[in-house]
């Protein structure tokens, strides 16, 4: 009987302190606790071997005209890469068109080393050169770590596409009748646990456009933006876009546009 009278105080204690500690707890919304489970693995972040395989690559003598990639003009000048990819994409006056960085790459593949521009283009997301492609954009990416998005709107390509993006951006299509804005254009929305940024605008550093390529963590896989976009189509049930399309372009173009002086965090790491 004794001992009963000995244990109720200290269980009356215990549960008074949870009960202290429960909405504390509550009180930790999920995007928190993604935002929490991201940094844990932040310091590990896969992406650092495509980063290193895509630099390697950049120096690398490939390809049948056994040539590197450090002549090649990613907008700021011949082997220039730090600042390139936030200031991507833009017009390019060689090609006569407006380019994202992956592109761009393939294009400099095909002029700079011989490889066939097509022939990339039309390989899947994941194989061939175009895992080298990734790596490369990864690479390139990092190199901007921190610099903030500034994308040229000089030339008229360049507007052109930016209101080409903005119309793909709220074009409804599809079985489901989506858009880009129906996951993208309100402040506030969610997918499951995934909290939606609002794209019509900047959304801050590191959100949206400023965070690919990402490595995600739910299929083991480095995504580019172009692979991003590709798969955005995809859940909208809209056919599958090519690689580098015009449509591609002139999104990534508005979103780059829209992103001004939101700091790069790419490549970063998604769930």
């Amino acid at each position: 009987m004794g001992k009963r009278i000995m244990f109720k105080p200290l269980s009356l204690a215990l549960t008074l302190s949870l009960c202290a500690v429960a909405p504390a707890m509550a009180q930790k919304t999920t995007s928190q606790g993604i935002d929490e489970y991201r940094a844990m693995l932040a310091d590990g972040n896969p992406s650092e071997l495509f980063e290193a395989k895509g630099e390697d690559l950049w120096k690398k003598v490939r390809g049948p005209k056994n040539a590197s990639l450090e002549k090649c003009d990613l907008g700021q000048g011949p082997g220039i890469v730090k600042g390139v990819f936030v200031a991507l994409p833009r017009y390019f006056a060689d090609t006569q068109r407006v380019q994202d960085l992956e592109s761009r790459l393939v294009t400099c593949m095909e002029t700079l080393q011989g490889f066939n521009a097509a022939e990339i283009a039309n390989t899947p997301f994941g194989k061939g050169e175009q895992v080298n492609v990734t790596a490369l954009a990864t690479w390139i990416a990092a190199e901007s770590k921190g610099l903030r998005f500034n994308l040229p709107q000089q030339h008229p390509q360049e507007k052109i596409a930016f209101e080409v993006g903005k119309r793909l951006f709220y074009q409804r299509g599809g079985t489901h009748d989506f858009s880009c804005a129906s996951c993208h254009g309100e402040l506030g929305k969610r997918v499951r646990l995934q909290d939606l940024p609002m794209l019509s605008q900047s959304p801050g550093d590191g959100v949206g456009f400023a965070a690919w390529p990402a490595y995600r963590v739910s299929n083991g896989q480095m995504w580019s933006m172009q692979l991003r976009l590709n798969d955005c189509y995809r859940q909208q049930r809209f056919p599958y876009p090519g690689f580098g399309s015009e449509a591609t372009i002139a999104l990534s173009t508005y979103l780059g546009v829209n992103a001004k002086g939101a700091a790069s965090v790419a490549p970063a790491l998604k769930r």
